[in-house]
C-alpha cells in the first residue's frame, strides 16, 4: 500500500520527500541518497553548467552576430532578426512539456537528449547555406535549448545534498550571470578572428566533452508511472508560443488585432489545457503546484524580477546612447556591473538561504532591486561615471541577492516527481519576465518618447516593490 503523503515545510531535502512518494514515483535504490558523493558531483555539474553556460550564451550572442549574418546571406536586418526570434519562441514554447516528460522518463535522458541534440543543431547552424537553413537549425537549437533548461533545476536538486541545495542554486544563478555578462564580449571576439559560423562551431567541442561527463556521471532521477499527454503538449507549446509571440508583437509595434489575436488565442488555449487536465496526476500547466501558496508565491515573485531586468536592460541602452550621448563601447561598460554583481551575490545569497527563510532574503534583495531603479530614474541630468555605476551596482546586488533562495523556494515547494514541471516554472517565469518587461519598456518609449527610459525604470521600480511584498509573504506560509 502507497503510503500518506502528509504535510511539510516547503523547505526539505528531497531524501525526505522521496521517502513518502508512491513506489512508482519514487528513486530507484542505488540512487536513494541524498545527492551525489563529492567526487562525482563534482563532475555531474560540470556537465550541467558547461551545457547551461552553452544554452544561456547562444539566446544572447546571436543578436552581434545579425549584421554579419544580414550581409553574409543577403537578406534584410528585419528577416535576420528571425534568428533570434525562432530559437526563443522554440525554447519557451517546449520548456513545460520536456520537464513533464523528464518526470516520465528521467530528467538526465531529457538533458542529455537536448544536449546532442543542441549540439547537432550548432554544426547545422555553422554550415547552413541560407537563412532559410539556419532558421531551420537555429530551431532545433532552440528544442535543445529546452531540454537543457527545461530539468536543470531539477537535475541541480538531485546532485546538491539537501544542506546544500542553497549553494547549488547560487552556483547555476552564477552561470547565467556570468554567460549574459560576458555573451557579447565573446561573440565579439569571436567575430573579430573568424566568420559568424564560428559562434555556433564552437559549442560543439564543449557540446560532445559535456556529453560524455553526463552519460557518465549524472544522476538516475525519480520516473513517474502515468503516460505522456501528446495532445496535452502541443497545446502547451501553442499556448506559450503564442503568448510569447504576442508579447512580442506588441513590443515591436505590430497591429493591434494581430496582437490581440496571438493572445487571446494564447489564454484560450491555456483554458482548454486547464480543463482538459483537471484530474490529471500531473498537469502539462502544474496548476497543482500553483494550488501550493509557497510554490505561487515564489513563481510569481520571479516573474515580476525578470520584468524588471527587461525593463532596465532595453531601456538603459536607448537612455546612455540617446539621451546622454554615449557611445556603444560606454555603454557596455556602463551594464557590465548588474550581472558582474550579480554572479558575485547569488552564491553567497545560496549560502545564506540554507539558514535562512527564503521569503525574508528574497524581500530584501527585490527591496535593494527597486532602490536602484528608483535611484536610475532619478538620475540627473548630467551624471559621472560614478553615478552611473554604483546605482547599477545596486541592482546587480538586489537581483543576485534574490535568485538562488527564489529557485530553491520554487524547487523545495514542489514534490520530487514534480521536479521536472517545478524546473520548467523556473525557466518560463524568466523568459516570460524578460520579454513582459522588453515589451512594457518599448511601450514606454512609445508613450512617452524622450522620457520613456525614465518611466520604464520607474515601472521597473513599481514592479520590484510589488514583488518584494509577495516574498515577504511567504513568510507567513507554512
Amino acid at each position: 500500500m502507497p503510503e500518506t503523503i502528509e504535510a511539510r515545510p516547503p523547505e526539505r531535502s528531497a531524501e525526505a520527500m522521496t521517502s513518502t512518494l508512491p513506489a512508482a514515483a519514487r528513486e530507484p535504490e542505488h540512487a536513494k541518497a541524498d545527492g551525489l558523493p563529492a567526487e562525482q558531483r563534482r563532475w555531474a555539474i560540470a556537465a550541467i553548467f558547461t551545457a547551461l553556460a552553452m544554452a544561456s550564451l547562444d539566446t544572447a550572442i546571436a543578436n552581434i552576430a545579425l549584421p554579419a549574418i544580414a550581409a553574409d546571406l543577403h537578406v534584410s536586418p528585419e528577416q535576420s532578426v528571425w534568428v533570434v526570434n525562432v530559437y526563443q519562441i522554440a525554447l519557451v514554447a517546449t520548456l513545460l512539456p520536456l520537464g513533464a516528460l523528464g518526470e516520465i522518463v528521467g530528467h538526465q535522458r531529457i538533458y542529455l537528449g537536448g544536449l546532442i541534440l543542441f549540439t547537432i543543431a550548432s554544426l547545422l547552424c555553422a554550415v547552413a547555406w541560407s537563412l532559410d537553413s539556419l532558421l531551420v537549425a537555429r530551431t532545433l537549437q532552440g528544442l535543445g535549448a529546452s531540454g537543457i533548461m527545461s530539468v536543470n533545476t531539477a537535475l541541480v536538486r538531485f546532485v546538491y545534498p539537501g544542506r546544500m541545495q542553497g549553494r547549488g542554486f547560487g552556483h547555476n544563478a552564477l552561470v547565467v550571470a556570468t554567460a549574459f555578462t560576458f555573451g557579447p564580449s565573446i561573440a565579439s571576439a569571436i567575430l573579430a578572428i573568424g566568420p559568424w559560423p564560428w559562434l555556433f562551431a564552437v559549442n560543439i567541442p564543449f557540446g560532445l566533452i559535456a556529453t560524455g561527463i553526463g552519460f557518465a556521471m549524472l544522476p538516475k532521477t525519480p520516473r513517474a508511472d502515468h503516460g505522456f499527454d501528446f495532445l496535452g503538449a502541443l497545446l502547451a507549446a501553442l499556448c506559450l508560443g503564442l503568448f510569447i509571440t504576442g508579447i512580442g508583437s506588441a513590443a515591436h509595434n505590430l497591429s493591434p488585432v494581430v496582437v490581440a489575436i496571438e493572445l487571446v488565442t494564447a489564454l484560450a488555449l491555456g483554458f482548454i489545457l486547464t480543463r482538459r487536465h483537471a484530474d490529471h496526476p500531473a498537469p502539462m500547466l502544474p496548476i497543482d503546484l500553483f494550488s501550493r501558496p509557497m510554490f505561487a508565491l515564489s513563481a510569481a515573485t520571479a516573474v515580476c524580477s525578470f520584468a524588471v531586468q527587461g525593463l532596465a536592460f532595453v531601456s538603459l541602452p536607448f537612455y546612455f546612447e540617446d539621451v546622454l550621448g554615449r557611445s556603444q563601447v560606454e555603454t557596455g561598460f556602463f551594464m557590465t556591473p548588474w550581472p558582474l554583481v550579480v554572479g558575485i551575490m547569488a552564491p553567497i545569497a545560496g549560502r545564506l538561504s540554507d539558514r535562512h527563510p527564503v521569503g525574508l532574503l528574497g524581500g530584501i534583495g527585490l527591496i535593494l532591486l527597486g532602490l536602484g531603479m528608483a535611484l536610475l530614474a532619478l538620475l540627473p541630468a548630467s551624471p559621472s561615471i560614478p553615478d552611473i555605476v554604483w546605482r547599477i551596482m545596486i541592482c546587480g546586488m538586489g537581483f543576485g541577492f534574490f535568485q538562488a533562495p527564489n529557485m530553491k523556494a520554487i524547487m523545495g515547494s514542489a514534490p520530487p516527481h514534480r521536479g521536472g514541471s517545478a524546473s520548467g516554472i523556473v525557466a518560463t517565469a524568466r523568459l516570460t519576465g524578460q520579454t513582459t518587461g522588453a515589451a512594457l519598456a518599448a511601450a514606454c518609449f512609445a508613450l512617452a518618447g524622450h522620457n520613456g527610459a525614465t518611466v520604464a525604470l520607474a515601472l521597473g521600480a513599481g514592479f520590484a516593490a510589488l514583488g518584494s511584498v509577495m516574498s515577504f509573504l511567504r513568510l507567513a506560509v507554512k
